[in-house]
């Protein structure tokens, strides 16, 4: 598992790290990103808008965890 642990950071940072760690991945690939900033609950769906990825957010109450699919936004439809 590919994993960003970005809580404790302020948007746009999960954003950044989630981008720099996604280079990396090859499409079908699954990023989890870890954020408790609540700017993130929009900031890295629209991301992954932008970038073709899709993106689902689990609330774990004190964080959410974001999974990115790479490439993945056609699937998700």
């Amino acid at each position: 598992m590919n994993l960003v642990d970005a809580r404790g950071t302020r948007c746009p940072m999960p954003v950044i790290l989630a981008a720099r760690a996604a280079g990396d991945l090859v499409p079908g690939d699954v990023l989890v990103v870890l954020a408790d900033d609540p700017a993130a609950a929009a900031d890295l769906p629209a991301w992954g808008r932008l970038r073709g990825h899709a993106v689902r957010g689990v609330d774990h109450g004190d964080h959410t965890a974001y999974e990115v699919v790479i490439g993945g936004a056609s699937a998700a439809r």
